[in-house]
C-alpha cells in the first residue's frame, strides 16, 4: 500500500524528485548526442554514420526490452532509475577517456533502456486517475525542457571544446544519480518473479501479446511508435538540412532548431493535459496528421526565422498528440500487465520504429538523396500513416 502522502498531491516530494531526476537525465542524453555528433565530425566519420550512432542506442532498447520491464516492476523504481543513470554516467565518462564513441553510446543506451520503464511506471504509483494525465504532462514538459537546454548546451559547448562538452554530460548524469536518491523508496510492484531467461522472455512476450490484442493499447502503441520514430529521424535530418538549406555549418544551429521543437512540445503537452482525458484520447489524432504536413512545410524553408516558427508548430502538435496516448497505455497497462511491462512493450515498438526509420534515412543519405526531397517525402508518409491510424480507430 502506498503511503497517502505520496499520492495525495501532484506536487509531492516524490513527484518533484522524479521530475528533477528526469530533467537531469534527459538533459545529459540530449547534450551527449550533440557532443558525440561533434566528435564524429571532428574525427571525420562519414555523414551516414551519424544515424548509426542513434541506431546503436536504439538497438540497446530492443535487445533489453524483454527484461527491463520486469526489473522495473521487481524493485523500487527510484532505485532502478538510479542504477540506470549510473550506467549512463559510465558511458559518457568512457567517451571522455577515448573509448570508441559507438561503444560508449551503447552503454548509455543500455542505461536508457532500463531507465524508461521505471520513470514512466513510477507515475502510476505516485498519482492516480485524472492526475495521471497531468503527471505525464509534467514528465513530458520536464523532458522537453531538458531537450531544449541539453541540445543547445551540447552544440554550443562542442563548438567551444568537444571534450569539455562530453565532461559536462558526465557531470549532469552524476547529478541525476543524486536526484534519484531523493525519490521515496516505494514497494516493488511485482516482487518475486522468476529471473530465469525463459520465464522472463515468456512474461514479456505475453505482455506484448496482451497489449497488442487490446484495441485501445494497440492504438496507443502504434501512435507513439510512429511519433518517436519520426521525431528522432527529424533530429538527424536537421543536422544535414541546416548547411544545405541555410548555408550554416556550425554545431549550434541544429541544436537551436531542435530547441524550438522542444518549446513547442512543452506547450502542446500543457494544452493536452487541460483538454484531453482518458475518455477523449481520440481528440489528439488531427494533431498527428498535421505534424506530417508541417514537416513538409518545414523542409521547403530557406530562411532561419520561418524555420524556427514551423518547428515550434511541429513541437506543439507533437506534445498534444503523444501525451494522451502515453497516459492511456499506462492506465490500461497498470491494470493488466504492470506499468513497467507496459512501458517496456511500448519502448520495443517505439525503438523498432526508430530503427527502421533511421535505417531508411541512413540509406537515403548514403545513396545521395537530396535532403529537402527526403524531408518532404518523410512528412507525406508520416501524415498518411497517422491518417490511416485515425481512420482505423474511428472504424473500431
Amino acid at each position: 500500500m502506498l503511503k497517502p502522502e505520496i499520492s495525495a498531491s501532484l506536487w509531492s516530494r516524490g513527484m518533484m524528485a522524479v521530475i528533477a531526476a528526469q530533467f537531469l537525465s534527459a538533459f545529459g542524453d540530449n547534450a551527449l548526442l550533440f557532443a558525440t555528433l561533434a566528435l564524429l565530425k571532428a574525427e571525420f566519420y562519414p555523414d551516414w554514420s551519424q544515424p548509426i550512432l542513434q541506431m546503436v542506442f536504439v538497438g540497446a532498447y530492443i535487445l533489453f526490452a524483454p527484461f527491463v520491464g520486469q526489473v522495473a516492476d521487481s524493485f523500487a523504481k527510484g532505485r532502478v532509475m538510479m542504477m540506470a543513470n549510473g550506467l549512463k554516467l559510465l558511458g559518457a565518462a568512457s567517451i571522455c577517456f577515448g573509448v570508441n564513441p559507438f561503444v560508449g553510446y551503447l552503454l548509455v543506451g543500455i542505461g536508457a533502456a532500463a531507465y524508461s520503464p521505471a520513470k514512466y511506471g513510477i507515475l502510476g504509483e505516485i498519482t492516480s486517475g485524472d492526475k495521471l494525465v497531468k503527471a505525464n504532462g509534467l514528465m513530458e514538459s520536464s523532458t522537453i525542457a531538458a531537450i531544449l537546454l541539453g541540445s543547445v548546451a551540447g552544440g554550443v559547448l562542442a563548438d567551444w571544446h568537444v571534450l569539455a562538452a562530453l565532461g559536462v554530460c558526465a557531470l549532469v548524469y552524476a547529478g541525476a544519480v543524486v536526484a534519484n536518491l531523493l525519490i521515496p523508496k516505494l514497494p516493488a510492484a511485482r516482487p518475486g518473479q522468476s529471473w530465469r531467461f525463459t520465464p522472463m522472455t515468456h512474461s514479456f512476450f505475453s505482455a506484448c501479446k496482451s497489449l497488442w490484442r487490446n484495441g485501445e493499447t494497440r492504438f496507443s502503441l502504434v501512435g507513439t511508435s510512429l511519433f518517436w520514430g519520426a521525431g528522432v529521424t527529424l533530429r538527424f535530418l536537421l543536422v544535414l538540412w541546416v548547411p544545405v538549406a541555410l548555408g550554416i555549418t556550425d554545431n549550434a544551429t541544429p541544436t537551436w532548431l531542435n530547441a524550438m521543437v522542444a518549446v513547442g512540445i512543452v506547450v502542446g503537452a500543457g494544452v493536452a493535459a487541460k483538454l484531453v482525458t482518458l475518455e477523449t484520447v481520440a481528440r489528439c489524432m488531427p494533431a498527428g496528421v498535421l505534424i506530417g504536413v508541417a514537416v513538409v512545410l518545414f523542409s521547403l524553408q530557406h530562411a532561419l526565422l520561418p524555420a524556427y516558427g514551423v518547428l515550434m508548430l511541429i513541437g506543439m502538435l507533437g506534445g498534444f498528440f503523444v501525451v494522451p496516448l502515453n497516459a492511456l497505455l499506462q492506465a490500461i497497462g497498470k491494470a493488466s500487465v504492470g506499468a513497467g511491462n507496459a512501458i517496456a512493450v511500448q519502448n520495443l515498438g517505439e525503438n523498432m520504429a526508430m530503427l527502421v526509420m533511421l535505417g531508411l534515412y541512413s540509406l537515403a543519405v548514403k545513396a545521395g538523396a537530396p535532403v529537402v526531397g527526403t524531408g518532404v517525402g518523410f512528412g507525406v508518409i508520416f501524415a498518411l500513416a497517422i491518417a490511416a491510424l485515425w481512420f482505423w480507430q474511428r472504424r473500431r
